[in-house]
């Protein structure tokens, strides 16, 4: 369990997976590092309507595959409410072809300390 000072405390995630065990292994991560989840969405509609009723969001953790269907609608979404996003993905740098957005790419597996470090540092880039 991670319990080191972090830039996450208080801070409002949108995670976006569709493996719930992995979407709560995920919850559970950035919680302990003082993170709020603020939703699970297990598919793009899910998560179109949780960006769009949930505010403030401060990041989203992305999996670009949900049930078989790109996230880049989820993508769009976050650029046009200028909502930082970290892509999930086991299919590596390859995860957003097709996306007229970049972000920080994770790959799957990952450790619970590089999933932290990869949001904090998003949220300290993202910071304007």
């Amino acid at each position: 369990m991670l319990t080191h000072s972090s830039t996450l405390a208080g801070r409002r995630i949108l995670v976006v997976e569709d493996e719930m065990l992995v979407a709560m292994s995920i919850e559970d991560t950035l919680a302990a590092a003082g993170g709020q989840v603020v939703g699970l969405a297990p598919s793009v509609s899910r998560a179109l309507v949780l960006i769009e009723e949930t505010s403030p969001i401060d990041v989203v953790v992305l999996d670009m595959n949900l049930q078989g269907h790109s996230g880049t609608p989820v993508a769009d979404a976050c650029g046009e409410k200028s909502i930082p996003f970290l892509v999930l993905s086991g299919y590596g740098a390859s995860a957003l072809s097709g996306s007229t957005h970049t972000a920080p790419t994770l790959g799957k597996p990952f450790a619970s300390e590089a999933l932290v470090e990869a949001v904090e540092a998003l949220l300290r880039h993202g910071d304007l």
